[in-house]
């Protein structure tokens, strides 16, 4: 598996402090190696989109969708809630 970034996803990414893209990069480590690593608490998002959510931290998250061997990394956002 690999990862590839839309074009929102490397604005979003670029946008975040240093800090958060190291966490970020973590845990986009922990999804090539493991996509059930507990820390990204990755689950499905939008059913009829195939749309997946997983975790950076507790405030942001990043979306993706798994196409063949690739995951597609949407967007990168603070938690809505």
């Amino acid at each position: 598996m690999k990862i590839e970034f839309s074009a929102h996803a490397v604005k979003d990414y670029q946008a975040l402090p240093i800090k958060l893209k190291q966490t970020a990069d973590k845990q986009f480590a922990f999804l090539l190696k493991n996509f059930l690593h507990p820390s990204l608490r990755a689950k499905k998002y939008n059913e009829s989109g195939d749309i997946w959510q997983a975790r950076i931290t507790k405030a942001h998250r990043f979306y993706f969708r798994i196409v063949g061997g690739i995951y597609y990394i949407i967007r990168i956002i603070k938690h809505p809630k």
